[in-house]
């Protein structure tokens, strides 16, 4: 049985500007690929209300999991909520639940509450909160998508708070070897390898070391035998070229 499918949708004009550098896209891979949920596609739009309705559309119909990170904040340029509810067509509004636990929060801070801290609190009708145990602030899971805060430190918080509740499947496992030659040397070796093993994926990575080509080659599948078969043929493949 194939495992559950899952889309990032990352959201800000920050990263396509280059100002920030995300790294909430690595963390999530490397989760989901421990829960067995395969991730498939990754896209990056700008604070766009249209452009967010339309992405989240297609990923939501394509995958069975769509994360989106970034634009729950408190100001202005925080629109994902209302992206979102447009997706799906849903009303939003400052919802009790949301209310409540800011309330508690700003209240142990001794911080106000204010207008626009209480923007934090607009959920989409029928979503249910995404518990976000860094800063109080919820996201929120509206069908298949899961959104989820732009700061790193919380999204890894509810990315922790979701996945327990999503179904997984076989976790992949990894293998890789270093190869001190060309990727024009091993060109053949891998291709006869990818026919034996068309159930595996197998991944060729270049580097350059003091003027050396080399390359990593990585072998991943959810069945840990047939990768280290796989494993073990690359190295007979490799050896036969000395």
């Amino acid at each position: 049985m194939a495992n559950p499918t899952a889309a990032m949708l990352v959201i800000g004009d920050e990263i396509l500007s280059g100002r920030t550098r995300d790294a909430n896209m690595y963390h999530l891979a490397g989760e989901l690929a421990k829960r067995g949920i395969d991730l498939k596609e990754v896209r990056v739009v700008s604070d766009d209300h249209e452009a967010i309705v339309s992405a989240v559309r297609a990923l939501s119909a394509a995958y069975d999991n769509v994360f989106t990170s970034g634009g729950i904040g408190p100001t202005h340029d925080d629109i994902t909520a209302d992206a979102i509810a447009a997706a799906f067509d849903a009303h939003i509004d400052v919802r009790a639940d949301a209310r409540a636990l800011l309330e508690a929060h700003y209240q142990r801070t001794g911080a106000e509450l204010n207008v626009a801290r209480l923007r934090m609190a607009r959920i989409p009708d029928g979503a249910t909160l995404i518990d976000n145990p860094v800063s109080t602030a919820p996201g929120f899971t509206l069908g298949n998508v899961h959104v989820m805060a732009g700061v790193p430190a919380v999204f890894v918080a509810m990315v922790e708070s979701i996945l327990p509740l999503l179904t997984g499947g076989a976790p992949l496992i990894s293998e890789t070897l270093r190869v001190d030659r060309g990727e024009g040397e091993i060109a053949d070796v891998l291709t006869a390898l990818a026919k034996a093993y068309d159930d595996l994926s197998i991944g060729c990575y270049p580097f350059q070391k003091d003027g050396r080509f080399g390359a990593n080659v990585v072998i991943r599948g959810a069945d840990g035998p047939r990768v280290a078969e796989a494993m073990a043929g690359l190295r007979s493949g490799l050896e036969a070229l000395a």
